[in-house]
């Protein structure tokens, strides 16, 4: 068979794996946008199906054999070879896991689901901990079968999201970044704190608001849709279908903006993403770490800049009228820093510190170390002494994220690589563009998200984050980019300058 012959059949049937996964998005979204709570047993059994079904497509022999004769054939394109590579590392780890442990996990993960929905609402997290449990030891179980026992075992789930990130790496990253934020958390104790934006913000505003704002920066409508969920996610559905959601709150007009705005920057890179290599294994996302970056670059360096606040603030006027929120009270109520509870609505500064904390505790679980039992009181522990705060309830504590409930045990991290990738990105994109603040002043998306869509979308998965990365910036420490970029802005507000070395 020709290197063309080979390539289409791997393509074929590489596109049915995409269409079954196309249709676990749309059952992922129904679920957690309007599927009854009654529907949660059933559902559980259509994804374990859909995933039993899906792995044995994928790991078929023939899928292994058409990966060799094409990694043996001397002339790949370069798309092509890039596909391969990508390919073939998925199918070596899948084809260690036995059908049935697919299956099981994927009925646990759905059960979990409907579980901690209704554990957060009770705030009740003993309730939570027996389907929690199992999907952590049914992870744990994965793991173990794609490394072997000399290996970390978390590392296995870390390059489930992020290939090349290692536990050892993270760790030593996030120590160094945890000491220069406690610097800045020091330096401004006792400075006087922004005011915040006192509600309410009727909802039904804020929902046209967001459909104005999300349409204003450069999401296709016509390719995705707005919907509320208990936790924003975004879910790419296919070629066409790009869809996200946020969650509202009456009295915090800033949660709910900062979330939409957050989905809007992954939608616009999976819309982004090249159409022509669909299918092929290097059109979707080079890492969640990569893909966190364009959501965290729309959230923070754009949408808490002074100029997007000058943007926003006659549009809040529209949507409210009366409240009379100038531009300078915006940004500077966007821009609090404080020790605070809920990951989701942290402000720059601390964000990285609720990440440190889950990153711990996973670590510690997969080491043995931590029962998930003892969870929460590890987690709140935890809180007291990373982030400065304890919950008092689990619904604000070890019950506010949806992503362990959901399987994705390792994701956490890819966060914080997004923060230091944006800080990188927004760096350069300020020397390339010097007056990029006046762009964002007017409302001049197109050209910020044209220099995202040569720089990153369009790379699709042709090599992985950090080339892609490094290609785009140049050789730059992200550590010190984001606390640079951190001093810059908020010690400004605060009135504090960053302490010599």
């Amino acid at each position: 068979m020709s290197t063309e012959k080979t390539w289409s059949e791997l393509t074929r049937r590489y596109g049915e794996i995409r269409a079954l996964d196309s249709i676990n998005g749309i059952l992922q979204w129904d679920q957690q946008t309007h599927m009854p709570s009654g529907g949660a047993a059933g559902r559980a059994r259509q994804n374990a199906v859909l995933s039993a079904l899906r792995h044995e497509r994928w790991t078929a022999p023939v899928i292994g054999e058409l990966l060799s004769t094409l990694e043996a054939a001397g002339d790949l394109t370069a798309e092509q070879a890039a596909g391969v590579r990508n390919l073939r590392r998925d199918w070596d780890r899948s084809v260690k896991l036995p059908v049935e442990l697919v299956e099981r996990l994927a009925r646990a993960r759905a059960g979990a689901f409907s579980a901690w929905a209704a554990a957060k609402e009770a705030d009740d997290f003993e309730s939570f901990v027996p389907p929690l449990s199992e999907v952590f030891e049914l992870t744990r179980e994965m793991s173990e079968r794609m490394f072997t026992d000399e290996d970390c075992l978390y590392d296995a789930l870390l390059a489930e999201f992020d290939p090349g990130t290692t536990a050892a790496s993270l760790n030593s990253m996030f120590n160094r970044l945890a000491g220069e934020l406690n610097i800045f958390l020091d330096t401004i104790e006792g400075c006087p704190t922004p005011p915040e934006l006192e509600g309410p913000f009727p909802v039904e505003g804020q929902r046209a608001f967001s459909q104005e704002l999300i349409q204003r920066i450069g999401y296709d409508l016509s390719r995705g849709r707005l919907d509320e969920a208990e936790h924003p996610f975004t879910v790419g559905i296919g070629t066409g279908d790009v869809r996200i959601t946020t969650h509202l709150y009456e009295h915090d007009l800033l949660s709910g903006m900062g979330g939409t705005v957050h989905e809007v920057g992954h939608a616009l890179y999976e819309q982004g993403l090249p159409d022509a290599l669909t299918g092929t294994g290097a059109g979707g996302a080079a890492g969640m770490g990569l893909h966190e970056s364009q959501s965290r670059f729309w959230e923070n360096f754009i949408g808490r800049s002074l100029s997007f606040s000058e943007l926003v603030a006659p549009m809040l006027e529209q949507h409210f009228p009366g409240r009379g929120i100038g531009p300078t009270a915006l940004y500077q109520a966007n821009n609090r820093v404080r020790r605070s509870l809920i990951r989701i609505s942290a402000d720059e500064v601390t964000y990285n510190l609720h990440i440190i904390v889950r990153a711990r505790l996973e670590q510690a679980i997969f080491a043995g170390d931590l029962a998930v039992a003892d969870l929460r009181g590890a987690w709140d522990d935890a809180y007291a002494e990373v982030v400065g705060v304890r919950p008092d309830n689990a619904r604000d504590g070890v019950l506010q994220d949806v992503h362990w409930a959901s399987g994705a045990i390792g994701y956490f991290p890819s966060y914080t690589i997004g923060n230091l990738y944006a800080a990188s990105l927004g760096a350069k994109l300020s020397d390339e563009m010097p007056d990029i603040w006046d762009k964002v002043r007017a409302g001049e998306f197109a050209p910020i998200l044209g220099w995202l869509r040569e720089k990153i979308h369009s790379r699709g998965h042709l090599a992985d984050a950090p080339e892609i990365i490094r290609d785009a910036v140049g050789d730059r420490d992200p550590v010190e980019d984001l606390v640079s970029y951190l001093w810059g802005r908020h010690g400004r507000i605060y009135g504090v300058s960053r302490p010599s070395a």
